[in-house]
């Protein structure tokens, strides 16, 4: 299938017979179409791989796999070219590019929100915007003349000019909000206003575009801009009036936890679709359309997430990539060659990080930023993305960007995004930990019990909440204390799916995303509850949201104990139990997280295994009504598990069961041979901490029983004869001592979970329905600071 007379490329048929037929896959558009995917997912994400440990942006990976895709690289071999990318294909491969792009901005959309927009952005960070999009594009129109004078002679003025300003000006929200999360600076000062100055920027780089289209259509006649802007206008204008009111009525008919209508979800990508057409027809650009819808869609309720589960995995994974395998093959890095091209590259490099760079300074200045986070800003503001790829395409297929200077541009975007992370890494430190010296309490166990204890609570879904609800509600000590403070964490991970960004999108200055009551619809209930627990309970609660890969999320946990001076960490078990009684793997991901944060903590750590501690809501003071048994065996684990049983024991509604565990005296010369020495050394701590506990003991919801075993069997029994009505154990992780000897031989499924939990949580040793909450005290080994 060759091309016709007058130079254009031949029609392809979708499917092939068959190679046993005679026929090659690779002359017709579907297998070749899949080949092309399949080639550039694996390029991609191998690159994407490759780049991991210089902490790169995905974005990068993938402009780089489109550009060795292309003729630059592998391209260069016309074989190659001709084989998998022949010109007859570029049609259909430029059109699924477009589609899964199309969609790609709807979601684009959906992560901005207009209201916040509006509210959250401060005086600073719209100051900073501002000079980010000014000062480049004044020196992207500067550029433009020294272009226009050399490579690109020939070309409009207007609308060249208008593409270089917008290029140099644009800064890409996802890809900033991915490097800010990398780096944990969300939450950081540097980060909101990163954040908000890149969706005032985002904002303003469409509108630009916009103008700049317009100005770019073939017609010399100055009125035809006119009329496009304002269709394009008018089209906003209905967008904005119709669309709302009919996407919160589907709204208000989807339910948490339920499938959403199919029917919903078909209109509305029926909706992105036509408003793309629409655009397209006023000449602007079929994207704008579907941009704009998705700015427009309601975002509360679970109707925007559930559209973005929906289309996400698809248009990215699989049709995005094609974007820039379409635009690799515009760009050759081979046509930039003597010494003045590489000179005009030089330049617009230099003009494009100046113009951000030190606009962003200057406006720092005057607005009292600290010169190190200004500098920050404003590398952070140089980042480039698919945003600043979608403004170059449209000047090269407007034919207001040659050859050369798309590749010069294509270039400036990649360099320009690359030095971000490692220029930010070197320039800005967050506040560094403070001395130890201000870190007082870092355990449960201390001379003055009267002081705020503090305890960092976390959770990474909202089947924890509950069961954490109610250990808080029993921890909160008695009226003549200083009281409690909780730091509720909630854990996210930071996955490589778009949107993600939805997800940093959400996090609010106070923390949690589900602190913003109109996100989800369950959220409220979880609001209502722990701001009920709050006022009811004289319990102080600071919502806190670490947003990191897995990898990096034990980091995050610590870096936030120590700053906030907590005594204890408390953590949810990676596994919930089934109603069999059997144990199931919520996220294996999270027992790495767990062993992290015991070896590198800088305090106590607590992990519960839960198994609906007082039930499946919060309970409330007056209702609550739980038996609580410690084992006690010996050592330093043991003793932080008694200080925080006793602090729990204060509860009006808690009755606390302590167990000593001792070996008949008879026994004890075998066994004493294999303790350790450190155990003896304990041992009369031990002692001196269990007869404070005798003679403290005044009050009737506090027993103290001492209990003779000496082998494992006898263990299980006493276990098995205090499960029967208790709510939760608490157990030291490590316990040390003579009868602790006996738990060598103990099988540890958990090892994190230490003997005695592994005991708890075996349902063909003991058979219980109780929690079990297993500490380890806090030693300067196990911790990283």
């Amino acid at each position: 299938m060759g091309s016709n007379s007058t130079g254009c490329p031949a029609g392809m048929k979708a499917t092939s017979n068959g190679v046993f037929q005679g026929d090659n896959p690779l002359d017709y558009a579907l297998p070749l179409a899949i080949l092309q995917i399949c080639m550039v997912v694996l390029l991609t994400r191998l690159l994407a791989f490759l780049l991991k440990p210089l902490r790169q942006p995905r974005v990068i990976a993938e402009i780089v796999g489109g550009i060795l895709l292309g003729p630059s690289v592998l391209g260069r071999s016309s074989v190659f070219l001709n084989a998998v990318f022949p010109s007859k294909s570029l049609t259909v491969l430029d059109t699924l590019a477009n589609i899964g792009l199309l969609f790609f901005m709807f979601l684009i959309g959906l992560e901005l929100d207009p209201k916040s927009l509006v509210s959250k952005t401060g005086k600073k960070a719209l100051a900073i915007a501002l000079a980010g999009i000014t000062f480049p594009f004044v020196l992207g129109i500067g550029t433009s003349f020294a272009l226009r004078a050399t490579i690109s002679q020939g070309v409009d003025k207007a609308p060249f000019f208008v593409f270089m300003g917008v290029a140099l000006s644009i800064t890409a929200f996802p890809v900033l909000a991915r490097i800010l999360a990398e780096l944990r600076l969300l939450t950081t000062e540097v980060g909101r206003m990163a954040m908000s100055a890149a969706a005032v920027n985002d904002v303003a780089a469409w509108i630009l575009l916009a103008l700049a289209i317009a100005l770019s259509g073939s017609d010399s006649s100055p009125l035809v801009s006119v009329w496009v802007l304002l269709s394009g206008c008018g089209f906003v204008i209905c967008c904005a009036l119709v669309l709302p009111p009919i996407f919160r009525w589907m709204s208000r008919r989807c339910y948490e936890g339920e499938a959403i209508n199919e029917s919903y979800v078909c209109a509305t990508l029926a909706t992105v679709l036509a408003a793309g057409f629409v655009t397209d027809t006023i000449g602007i650009h079929a994207l704008f359309g579907a941009f704009v819808v998705g700015v427009v869609l309601p975002k509360e309720g679970p109707f925007a997430a559930a559209l973005v589960e929906k289309v996400e995995d698809l248009v990215s994974g699989l049709f995005l990539p094609l974007y820039f395998v379409s635009s690799g093959l515009k760009t050759n890095v081979a046509t930039i060659r003597g010494l003045r091209s590489w000179g005009l590259l030089l330049l617009v490099i230099f003009n494009a990080c100046f113009g951000k760079i030190v606009g962003t300074i200057v406006v720092s200045f005057f607005c009292r930023v600290p010169f190190q986070e200004s500098l920050a800003l404003g590398f952070l503001m140089n980042t480039k993305g698919l945003v600043e790829l979608i403004v170059l395409n449209i000047g090269k297929d407007r034919k207001v960007l040659n050859d050369q200077t798309f590749a010069i541009m294509v270039l400036m975007a990649i360099f320009t995004t690359f030095i971000t992370t490692p220029l930010v890494m070197a320039v800005y430190k967050p506040a560094k930990r403070m001395a130890k010296a201000d870190y007082k309490y870092r355990t449960v166990k201390r001379t003055n019990p009267d002081t705020q204890l503090r305890l960092m609570v976390c959770f990474h879904s909202t089947r924890n909440i509950p069961s954490m609800l109610n250990l808080i509600e029993a921890s909160r000590g008695t009226e003549k204390r200083e009281g409690l403070c909780i730091y509720a964490l909630h854990l996210m991970e930071l996955t490589e799916r778009p949107s993600a960004i939805l997800m940093v999108h959400k996090t609010r200055k106070n923390g949690l995303p589900f602190w913003n009551k109109g996100r989800h619809s369950n959220a409220n209930q979880i609001v209502i509850e722990f701001e009920a627990l709050e006022q009811l309970s004289r319990v102080s609660i600071r919502p806190m949201t670490s947003i990191s890969s897995i990898p990096n999320i034990h980091d995050d946990v610590c870096a936030c104990a120590e700053s906030k001076r907590v005594a204890m960490v408390i953590l949810p078990f990676h596994k919930h139990q089934r109603v069999d009684g059997t144990w199931e793997t919520t996220r294996s991901e999270f027992r790495w997280v767990n062993k992290k944060v015991l070896e590198h903590a800088p305090c106590s750590v607590g992990i519960l295994v839960d198994r609906g501690l007082g039930g499946t809501t919060h309970v409330t003071a007056s209702n609550v009504s739980s038996s609580i048994t410690m084992l006690f065996f010996g050592g330093n684990d043991d003793q932080e598990a008694l200080a925080y049983a006793l602090r729990m024991a204060e509860h009006p509604g808690i009755n606390l069961t302590i167990v000593h565990l001792i070996v008949r005296s008879e026994d004890v010369g075998d066994i004493v041979r294999v303790v350790d020495i450190n155990d003896n050394a304990s041992s009369s701590t031990d002692e001196m901490l269990l007869s404070e506990v005798k003679a403290k003991k005044s009050s009737s919801s506090v027993k103290f029983e001492e209990r003779v075993v000496k082998s494992l069997g006898e263990i299980i029994e006493v276990f098995g004869e205090y499960s029967r009505g208790c709510n939760l154990f608490v157990v030291g992780r490590v316990p040390k001592g003579h009868v602790a000897v006996t738990l060598n031989n103990v099988k540890c499924e958990c090892p994190e979970l230490g003997p005695l939990c592994n005991l708890l949580t075996s349902p063909e040793l003991v058979s219980t329905s109780a929690s079990v909450l297993v500490v380890q005290h806090y030693h300067a080994l196990c911790s990283n600071g």
